[in-house]
């Protein structure tokens, strides 16, 4: 096979697994299937922010002279973490265009020992209704204490914090974090049509 053939064909390959990603399931109702896929775009903006401010040193947050590092272990530097906590953010947040997608009902070829196997209906609710619940509760106190000019400990905002509104540094990390909010009740509900597409098939 040619060069050119090989570069024709990756963005086939692509297309291929995308429209297998996100191949909706029969059933699945419009307003479920748009749920499940504003979900990883709600992710997405936080990811992008830290991985500009963290990861890149981009000057979008204001240097407070503090160690950023927290207590990560000496081996694991800041900028990797915050990549990985970033793709992982994301996946999870992908999980939820499963429930709406035929690889969440039927097991797709890459998974070993499963492959072509049927999906067991709570082996998906449990987790989305568990994942749903603890983010509207951890999205919904955040944003709670941030309006009171709290961060999520319940220590008062100082004015060096990245979240301080008064500074556009920080009003951009708020504008980038906000759409986190819809991440738990978009799940809850794309959960709640799964588990309901599912037991009337069944």
């Amino acid at each position: 096979m040619t060069d050119s053939a090989v570069a024709a064909a990756r963005p086939r390959r692509l297309q291929a697994i995308w429209a297998s990603a996100h191949a909706p399931a029969a059933g699945t109702p419009r307003w479920a299937r748009t749920a499940a896929l504003i979900v990883p775009l709600a992710v997405l903006p936080s990811s992008l922010w830290r991985i500009a401010a963290v990861a890149l040193h981009l000057p979008i947050v204001r240097d407070t002279g503090g160690d950023e590092s927290g207590n990560l272990p000496a081996w694991m530097p800041i900028e990797l973490y915050v990549v990985l906590l970033s793709v992982l953010s994301e996946l999870l947040a992908f999980t939820a265009v499963g429930l709406v997608s035929t690889w969440g009902e039927v097991f797709p070829r890459w998974v070993p020992f499963l492959r072509g196997r049927r999906v067991p209906t709570l082996a998906a609710v449990v987790p989305g209704a568990i994942g749903a619940a603890i983010l509207t509760s951890l999205w919904t106190w955040a944003v709670a204490m941030l309006a009171v000019g709290r961060n999520l400990t319940g220590e008062r905002l100082t004015a060096d914090s990245p979240l301080n509104v008064h500074t556009w540094q920080g009003a951009l990390a708020v504008v980038a974090y906000i759409p986190l909010v819809a991440w738990g009740p978009l799940l809850a509900a794309v959960t709640f049509a799964y588990y309901r597409r599912r037991a009337h098939g069944a």
